[in-house]
């Protein structure tokens, strides 16, 4: 599918890739690099789909949670169908759900955005998020189960969980992982897009490696929690968790639904978000579980925190020096700061579905004029540049995929509005 051409508006654009990325109840990211069911891309894409076929939206949002585990798990990809361009492909994850899938799971978006739909679909919709919250509840009670930390934070288990692969957060616990043994395997990413754009070999080993010592336990968590070398509390995870948790709680209390703990695990989880204040730093940041050592990192992640419900000053602060200093932000990683690459996936660029959440939280806490700035970046970012996975904050210029659905879907639901 083309991008955005002389023929065709932005927002006509944007349903077109929505349209051509859809595989029958499911989006995929974008054609070649990402042929299956992504768990957080499908979340933002059920927002892209409510501004022109709600019913879309709703199936999205079911077919992700078609794949739940037994244990209440959403994987982070489904795999739906066969595809033998991907790697590591369902063979190598040895998943245990319904359906092919990994073994570990990705940010809780999904209660946030299916309470969105749902504000778009007051009526019908309600049928069909009395079915899902189950399903949603039970997710929660997941993380809340098996990825707290011993301050409440949210723990991912493996760079892909977070979904920011290869974030400078994730350095100081990926250097301690052996990953001499992993043998040999074929990348199939950078056969699609730009190897300067991607994780490096040194990252994708280790990825491999924790893929591998999941398998090995067949993904049992009491397991996992003594041999995974990788748990890191993550602002990323611990933001979207606490999100998710007051929209279950407001959803259960709007339908009239009984979520016993739901209350307790807010607060938990604020305190628990709330930990992961570095002072020195002056900013929210990772920590690794095991050694209990800061990253040291300003990522987008960071600025999660007005969708998590958090107020912080010092980020405010911050979100208003990133808007008037860089000229697309919001940077995945600070550009001051050491790490920074300007097109390396999670180490520098800017994502707009990062921009979204972030301003859909500046809104929701009083801050509208640095959401409205935000929001009108990101347009110009892509009315600019097309619907590329992510962007070099400086230029602008588009790197990974193109045509992808989250960026479409964040056009049409935030970004490109009028």
């Amino acid at each position: 599918m083309t991008e955005m051409n002389y023929y065709t508006t932005p927002s006509e654009s944007a349903r077109n890739i929505l349209i051509a990325n859809d595989r029958g109840g499911y989006t995929i990211p974008t054609s070649g690099l990402y042929p299956y069911q992504w768990n957080w891309d499908s979340a933002v894409a059920a927002l892209g789909f409510a501004e022109f076929d709600i019913d879309r939206a709703w199936i999205e949002l079911e077919t992700l949670f078609s794949g739940q585990w037994d244990d209440g798990m959403v994987p982070h990809i489904l795999f739906h169908k066969p595809d033998p361009g991907y790697f590591p492909g369902p063979d190598v994850w040895g998943g245990t759900g319904p359906i092919a899938s990994s073994g570990v799971t990705q940010p809780p978006l999904a209660a946030t955005m299916a309470r969105r739909v749902w504000d778009k679909d007051r009526a019908a919709g309600e049928a069909r998020l009395r079915t899902l919250f189950p399903a949603m509840l039970a997710w929660h009670r997941w993380f809340m189960a098996w990825r707290l930390d011993e301050h409440g934070a949210v723990c991912t288990t493996h760079p892909w969980e977070a979904g920011r692969d290869n974030a400078p957060d994730w350095d100081g616990a990926m250097a301690g992982i052996d990953a001499s043994d992993v043998g040999e395997y074929q990348r199939r990413d950078t056969s699609h897009v730009n190897s300067a754009d991607r994780p490096t070999k040194y990252d994708y080993d280790r990825y491999i490696k924790l893929v591998q010592i999941g398998r090995e336990v067949g993904w049992d968590q009491q397991k996992l929690l003594d041999l995974n070398p990788f748990r890191v509390a993550d602002p990323t995870m611990s933001f979207t968790t606490l999100r998710a948790a007051r929209d279950l709680l407001v959803i259960s209390e709007e339908l009239g639904i009984e979520a016993e703990g739901l209350s307790a695990d807010v607060a938990l989880l604020e305190d628990g978000a709330l930990s992961l204040w570095n002072e020195s730093l002056g900013a929210f940041d990772a920590r690794d579980a095991h050694t209990g050592e800061w990253a040291e990192s300003v990522s987008n992640a960071s600025y999660l925190c007005w969708y998590a419900g958090i107020q912080s000053p010092q980020m405010l602060d911050r979100v208003k020096i990133v808007l008037t200093t860089v000229p697309h932000p919001i940077p995945s990683y600070d550009p001051n700061m050491p790490k920074f690459d300007e097109r390396r996936y999670w180490r520098g660029p800017t994502w707009a579905f990062m921009n979204m959440l972030a301003g859909f939280g500046l809104e929701e806490m009083g801050h509208g004029v640095e959401a409205e700035a935000l929001r009108l970046k990101t347009a110009r970012l892509i009315a600019g540049h097309g619907f590329a996975e992510y962007y070099d904050p400086i230029t602008g210029s588009p790197a990974g995929g193109n045509s992808f659905t989250w960026t479409a879907a964040v056009w049409l639901h935030w970004a490109g509005r009028n």
